[in-house]
């Protein structure tokens, strides 16, 4: 008895260790072969992405650009001698650019958004400043690129932003 009980030992031990060999073979490929795959997806939606992405730091871009406030006095004329019409044109012109461009913050960097908003404000802060001391919508305009030629406008630093970012997504 204690024979055959030796014998079968010895014959489902090799099997038993044999399946154990088998199984952790099988589940180590598995795994591999679903890693393989997460990581080509991955690749396959940054791939597509990318170009959103891209454009969308392409448009806040050009958001900046347009909101350069010497770009905008000459490119928006005063409808009126009274500064403060000219400048309630501006402010409508800024806003009315930021909202066309509201949804690209889904495809942006929260840093990049708030850098462009803090932008926006600067702008708008200096146009506000700049009115209150002014006479008339041509004075008004003069002071501005005045106060432009002294100083980088703050569109600039967004554009310098963006553009780092961007690198760094390529």
């Amino acid at each position: 008895m204690e024979d055959k009980l030796i014998e079968s030992v010895a014959y489902v031990l090799p099997a038993i260790v044999t399946g154990l060999v088998a199984y952790y073979m099988f589940n180590g490929f598995t795994k591999q072969q679903n890693s393989d795959k997460n990581l080509e997806l991955l690749a396959q939606k940054r791939k597509d992405s990318l170009p959103i992405k891209l454009q969308a730091y392409e448009r806040m871009l050009l958001f900046c650009e347009r909101i350069n406030p010497v770009k905008m006095l000459v490119r928006i004329k005063p409808i009126s001698n009274n500064t403060n019409d000219y400048l309630q044109l501006l402010i409508g012109n800024i806003e009315q650019e930021l909202e066309h461009n509201l949804v690209q913050q889904v495809y942006i960097s929260d840093t990049t958004w708030t850098t462009i908003i803090t932008v926006k404000n600067a702008v708008l802060n200096k146009l506000k400043q700049i009115a209150e001391i002014s006479d008339t919508a041509s004075d008004f305009r003069e002071k501005v690129l005045i106060e432009y030629t002294k100083v980088l406008p703050p569109t600039e630093t967004g554009i310098s932003f963006i553009k780092n970012e961007v690198r760094k997504l390529l």
